[in-house]
């Protein structure tokens, strides 16, 4: 069957793989539930035939607010089948935003997760005339009925009839889904997707897998575009898709399900990097010489050109280290694809060495979202770059090295905002992404900053700040950072360690280490800093160089909103976090 708009997904999975073992799977009681496809589809037609039962009609908003688990995607599925509006939101955003993006949506229907939502959002819902019916994804007390009761109700009262004509009625040019992103005013906007935006997207990133890739791990949240338009891509190659328990548990969760392909965000590959890299800390001389020596020919990992001394190494290296690491790491990969941020080149080159091959790719909810992902064969992937533009994707550089582009990716514009569509979609249908960007001879694009980012000092000079950040963070000991200085006369940044790296650093020296603010503190570890920073500096010129940093204490998380789902730092959120340190910096 031909996939043209998403929910085709269900009957094309039925037809091309119908003794795959598990469609979808989610760690429940300690072991995996598994649905087949068969079951996964007659569980999405009975919540189908459940909210028509309710009355929900084509066009209604249903939001949808839950962790990665099968169940969401059920829901998902029969809420487009039916022609109604399939809203997914952030479980971690604040009162005001889901205060806004229910009134601003017209929610007529709501099935979200867990006590401490049902707290938070209570009196929002009093305060939404719209919404009429809420539902929770599990049961968590008598308050509200579950989605279980969906499914029976829609088991006791099937109407296949309606819900074939109801399919029959939805064109791949409607709308299939809002997803509600940060906008610069503070208040959410609502991004308009069409079944074509999303389908022409994975149907255009299907040849990044191999054939044999059929098992793939999802932890990011399906609410980010990235990842949901991702878990369709699986359906559509017939993977079976498991859902990691939860952040903490994926490198047993990897162990146990032993895939072909994920996705991740730069940051939990630097997190793997460095955990392997103080790993060998404690090796007797001779193994620790030869542990090295491995994991700086990985660093230095190139996709063509190798020489011949170079192929010799790294096959002595994989039988005597990498093939322990993946082993350990439960590897099987044939693809990682990175997203969400720039991924530093070394670190995509150390993956790709051990047998992890990151593909890197780029792109906004705006684009559905990809714009350009690395891809097989010759010039479709650079470590570096984020690959070729997708087939029937324009991209060039415009004004001020902006990358825009033009495409079956681009949205159908932000609901009920025609003015803020005009901002960024201009009369030539032209998206304007923001970025700041460039190509590289072969064709593939570079991604090198945000231009809402870029800062002039007093001197007149622009400073690219993510640029600077990206070569810093490359250090061991560095964590995060951000970069400032508007204005100012030269430009300075706010620090947070890794305090993991820091406080092994700190033990081989016989430093005492008790807490991470007295040990920012300490003469020896403020020396270090100086001489890192220095380091790094030298990758500048003059008007670059951080010329002042504080240490700070205290990491930044997506538990204090410093940082976003996909691991990002909110700049708008720090400065304002620290805005007294900020001014002492340029005092």
């Amino acid at each position: 069957m031909e996939v043209k708009r998403i929910f085709d997904l269900l009957d094309h999975y039925l037809e091309q793989y119908p003794h795959q073992e598990a469609a979808v799977a989610a760690k429940r009681n300690a072991s995996w539930r598994k649905f087949s496809i068969q079951e996964y589809v007659e569980s999405c037609n009975a919540i189908s035939y459940g909210l028509l039962k309710l009355g929900i009609k084509a066009g209604d908003k249903i939001g949808i607010v839950g962790s990665n688990c099968p169940e969401w995607n059920m829901l998902d599925f029969a809420v487009m089948q039916i022609g109604a509006i399939s809203v997914p939101i952030y479980p971690t955003i604040s009162q005001q935003d889901y205060k806004h993006i229910l009134s601003h949506a017209e929610m007529h229907m709501i099935v979200f997760e867990g006590k401490s939502l049902s707290t938070k959002l209570k009196s929002i819902f009093d305060e939404t005339p719209s919404l009429t019916l809420i539902y929770t994804f599990f049961e968590q007390g008598d308050t509200y009925p579950t989605l279980k009761d969906l499914m029976e109700l829609g088991r006791s009262n099937p109407n296949p009839e309606e819900l074939d004509k109801l399919k029959e009625e939805v064109k791949e040019t409607d709308l299939a889904s809002i997803i509600y992103t940060s906008g610069t005013t503070g208040k959410p906007k609502g991004v308009m997707l069409s079944h074509s935006n999303i389908v022409n997207n994975f149907k255009n990133v299907a040849m990044t897998p191999a054939p044999w890739s059929k098992t793939a791990l999802s932890f990011l949240p399906l609410c980010h575009a990235y990842e949901r338009m991702l878990v369709y891509l699986y359906h559509y190659l017939g993977m079976s898709v498991y859902y990691a328990e939860s952040l903490s548990t994926i490198a047993e969760n990897i162990k146990e399900v032993n895939p072909t392909m994920m996705t991740c965000v730069p940051r939990l590959l630097e997190k793997i990097y460095d955990k392997l890299f103080l790993s060998g800390k404690n090796l007797p001389y001779l193994q620790k010489k030869i542990y090295y020596w491995a994991f700086k020919l990985a660093s230095r990992y190139q996709l063509e050109g190798k020489s011949l001394v170079y192929k010799l190494q790294h096959r002595l290296a994989d039988r005597l280290i990498y093939s322990k690491w993946r082993a350990a790491i439960g590897g099987n990969f044939d693809i990682v694809v990175s997203g969400g941020s720039a991924i530093q080149s070394h670190i995509a080159s150390f993956f790709s060495a051990i047998g992890m091959p990151v593909f890197e790719g780029y792109g906004l909810s705006e684009t559905s979202p990809v714009i350009a992902v690395s891809q097989r064969g010759k010039h479709g992937r650079k470590f570096g770059t984020v690959g070729r533009p997708l087939p029937g994707v324009e991209v060039k550089i415009g004004a001020q090295n902006e990358i825009i582009c033009r495409g079956h990716n681009v949205m159908m514009g932000y609901y009920k905002d025609p003015e803020l569509t005009a901002q960024v979609i201009d009369s030539e249908g032209w998206f304007h992404t923001g970025d700041i960007g460039k190509f590289t001879p072969e064709g593939q694009l570079m991604v090198t900053g945000r231009l809402k980012s870029l800062f002039k000092t007093s001197f007149g000079k622009y400073v690219n700040p993510q640029a600077i950040e990206s070569k810093f963070t490359e250090s061991p000991l560095i964590e995060n950072m951000i970069v400032l200085g508007e204005n100012k006369k030269f430009a300075a940044a706010l620090i947070v360690p890794d305090f993991t790296y820091l406080k092994s650093w700190c033990q081989s020296r016989n430093i005492p280490y008790t807490t991470n603010e007295e040990a920012i503190v300490r003469p020896e570890v403020v020396q270090r800093f100086q001489e890192e920073v220095k380091k790094f500096n030298e990758f500048f010129g003059d008007y670059e160089k951080v010329k002042r940093y504080e240490l700070l204490a205290e990491e930044w998380t997506q538990g204090n909103d410093c940082l976003s789902p996909t691991l990002k730092i909110k700049r708008k959120v720090i400065q304002e976090r620290y805005a007294e340190r900020i001014e002492k910096l340029f005092a």
